[in-house]
């Protein structure tokens, strides 16, 4: 077996891209996506128009992950025609480049040390710092993880997270947010001067559908049942990659739509990787041949969706249920404050995981 290091020198071996295919990768995309709306928009059966829409949210998962890709400099890098292409679909489709780059960028840094910032991620407390938080911060940390934020991923991830909080936060470093919401709306308004249907089938089912699917992947793709996280003081890059990060088993339909994304241990060895050679890397290097797995069956989604709380303890995910018996000890044990209130074991802490 190699050594962390001797492994991401292995890896760089499957970080070149074959331009060429890349090129057919985003085009033979844009091909599939221009064909899936053509078909939504058109005048025929409702139902197959339905099922065209639904493909084209698909087929933008496989767009988004394109995107994502070029972002890390894995494919493309230094086209000039790929540059404004990817900007204008990040900032059309509450992309903004700002915004995911930073989070994005600050993820694969700290991804899965305990008590980060959960900047980009879903946040995560420790059964400890959940029984020490107040009533509110318990409310606000359940609704963050609660599985409707991932169904209504176009308006809590990507319209709110993505878009209008950082614009917000930072109307200078984060221009680029606010043209994404003018240009997306703009977008939208003008389907709608087209007909309803055509904005309905058109653009709106397309960004739900990919929006859920891709925020549901972000989750799944750091929280699962075998995931393993460290502290800060025992962290290391390879040890994240290889014990925080699922391989998401997917068929080969699957596996098209969601650009090999489920292969996302070996992403995170080595984000150079274009997506196109993941499976290659994974079949390649043995240390990346046993990690940890989920899947898109209803049973795996329900069990990595019931992850809650991680327990140092247990050294693992767990619900909500095993944290009552950590809040019931907490609340024996707390020190009284002068005006009667249970002293906090500690400040809330969070950390990063998609």
């Amino acid at each position: 077996m190699r050594t962390a290091k001797e492994l991401l020198i292995a890896s760089k071996a499957f970080a070149g891209e074959y331009r060429w295919l890349s090129w057919w990768h985003l085009g033979s995309t844009l091909a599939a996506l221009a064909i899936m709306v053509a078909v939504a928009v058109s005048d025929i059966h409702w139902g197959l128009r339905s099922l065209a829409s639904i493909g084209a949210g698909l087929v933008g998962v496989r767009l988004f992950i394109i995107y994502h890709d070029f972002q890390h400099g894995a494919i493309l890098r230094d086209s000039w025609l790929a540059s404004c292409m990817m900007y204008l679909y990040g900032i059309s489709m509450l992309n903004p480049p700002s915004a995911w780059n930073r989070s994005h960028d600050h993820h694969h840094k700290h991804n899965s040390k305990t008590f980060g910032a959960s900047i980009g991620s879903f946040p995560i407390m420790t059964t400890e710092t959940y029984a020490a938080a107040t009533p509110s911060e318990r409310f606000a940390y359940r609704a963050a993880r609660h599985p409707l934020i991932m169904v209504l991923g176009y308006f809590t991830v990507f319209l709110w997270g993505m878009s209008l909080r950082p614009f917000l936060q930072g109307p200078k470093r984060h221009f680029d947010g606010g043209v994404s919401l003018v240009i997306h709306f703009g977008l939208m308004l003008y389907l709608a001067t087209l007909g309803l249907d055509i904005l309905l089938f058109g653009m709106v089912i397309p960004a739900l559908v990919a929006s859920a699917l891709g925020a549901y992947l972000f989750y799944a793709q750091h929280n699962y049942p075998a995931a393993r996280l460290k502290p800060r003081s025992e962290w290391s890059h390879v040890e994240a990659a290889l014990h925080s990060s699922s391989y998401i088993k997917m068929g080969a339909v699957m596996n098209w739509f969601s650009g090999n994304i489920g292969y996302h241990h070996v992403h995170h060895l080595n984000h150079r990787i274009p997506f196109y050679r993941l499976p290659e890397a994974m079949a390649s290097l043995k240390e990346l041949q046993s990690p940890g797995t989920t899947s898109l069956y209803p049973a795996d989604v329900v069990a990595c969706l019931r992850l809650k709380l991680w327990s140092p303890e247990e050294d693992q995910f767990v619900g909500f249920d095993a944290a009552e018996l950590t809040a019931d000890r907490h609340d024996r044990t707390a020190v009284p404050e002068p005006h009667g209130r249970p002293a906090k074991a500690g400040k809330q802490s969070t950390y990063k995981t998609a």
